[in-house]
């Protein structure tokens, strides 16, 4: 069993609340989010499997932990990719529960982390990227597995995307923290045509060493690549070469990956 406890802490460090428990842990902040204000999540074990919320608007996702999580409350300009609903009020319900066997082998989308911010985040999946549009969060490469699929239009929740400032160079990572064994990925392209373009080809690179060239259509539905099962700690998405069309701004919703741990 491991000891699970989520806190509150302000700015200068102090903690507004706290709650423990063995395998799980609930905590209710009967308060408003100050600016400088940060969730922290600490276990008594490392590299872990939870289903962690950090808020009741965004709901909970699985995923892996191999040290202290510290989520900042996103504030101003990095809010509007989130719902409204979410962080707002004075009353917020936070939870988190280490996941079952299961759970854990059961397979699923692995790439999805409602919970991904920037930087060293000890909570995989995370996704990076060499460029994100202006840098504002609204083109953020988390937003491309927060499972927010909507992509008829750009930039507020949910129409948050991951933008690549017109950079024909740009990539995004995917990294699991940890081994997984993957045999499929899916890629919702923006669609707010015709404001969009869309890519016609993009390539997959594998922490195995291999890579795939992808053909793309131009669609706002999932597209799927099967492949026989990898053994992988990450994916890139690179090479991405546009449609020769009048807009600049391909763009991708969501990208997902399926398999087992």
């Amino acid at each position: 069993m491991a000891t699970l406890s989520l806190k509150i802490q302000n700015r200068e460090g102090k903690t507004l609340c706290v709650s423990s428990g063995e395998d799980f842990a609930s905590l209710v902040y009967a308060a408003e989010y100050q600016e400088g204000d940060c969730i922290i999540l600490e276990t008594s074990e490392k590299n872990i499997h939870i289903f962690l919320q950090v808020d009741d608007a965004m709901g909970h996702s699985l995923c892996y932990m191999t040290d202290t999580i510290r989520y900042m409350i996103p504030f101003g300009e990095k809010r509007i990719s989130y719902s409204p609903k979410a962080f707002s009020g004075n009353r917020h319900y936070l939870h988190v529960r280490m996941a079952r066997t299961d759970e854990v082998s059961a397979y699923r989308n692995l790439a999805l982390n409602v919970n991904d911010q920037h930087g060293d985040t000890h909570c995989y999946p995370h996704a990076s990227a060499n460029v994100e549009t202006r840098g504002e969060a609204v083109f953020a490469a988390r937003n491309a597995i927060d499972g927010v699929c909507e992509n008829r239009s750009h930039g507020e929740w949910p129409y948050e995307s991951w933008g690549i400032n017109r950079n024909p160079d740009a990539e995004l990572l995917l990294d699991f923290g940890r081994e997984v064994e993957a045999d499929k990925v899916a890629l919702t392209l923006r669609a707010d045509f015709p404001h969009d373009s869309w890519w016609t080809q993009v390539t997959l690179e594998f922490s195995d060493g291999t890579e795939m060239e992808w053909k793309l259509r131009k669609s706002g539905l999932p597209q799927e690549l099967s492949f026989e099962k990898k053994t992988i700690s990450w994916v890139k998405l690179c090479k991405l070469k546009k449609a020769e069309d009048e807009s600049p701004f391909p763009a991708l919703t969501q990208i997902e990956v399926y398999g087992r741990n």
